[in-house]
């Protein structure tokens, strides 16, 4: 069991809220001046920066994968970093596929200031 306001509590609360589909319980996890590292476009993925930018871009996510859902694998934390391995699955056009990746969160004062996201593949 994790503390609770621990890096890895506040990482899997943020996860929580995320598989929820819950953009309000995602953006009370993140920082004012939060940064979000996408995995598209390849080859190093678009980042964006601070509140209003990052729920624009979790709002574009969730409409255009209105399925998505990410397991964790495995989840660990150093200091103010958290890492996260996992397997995300979506439903398109009736069908369903899965990547697998990492987060690497940076956790400041019990929120996320970064989510930096890479893929396999």
């Amino acid at each position: 069991m994790t503390q609770p306001g621990s890096v890895v509590d506040v990482v899997q609360r943020f996860n929580d809220a995320f598989n929820r589909h819950d953009i309000d319980g995602v953006m009370a996890l993140m920082s004012p001046d939060c940064v979000f590292e996408n995995t598209r476009p390849a080859p190093d993925g678009e980042c964006v920066e601070g509140h209003a930018r990052v729920r624009a871009a979790w709002q574009q996510f969730f409409a255009r994968s209105p399925h998505a859902h990410f397991d964790t694998e495995e989840v660990f934390a150093a200091g103010d970093r958290c890492v996260v391995r996992w397997a995300y699955s979506w439903v398109k056009d009736g069908k369903r596929g899965h990547v697998r990746g990492v987060d690497v969160f940076r956790v400041r004062d019990g929120q996320v200031a970064e989510k930096l996201s890479y893929v396999k593949g």
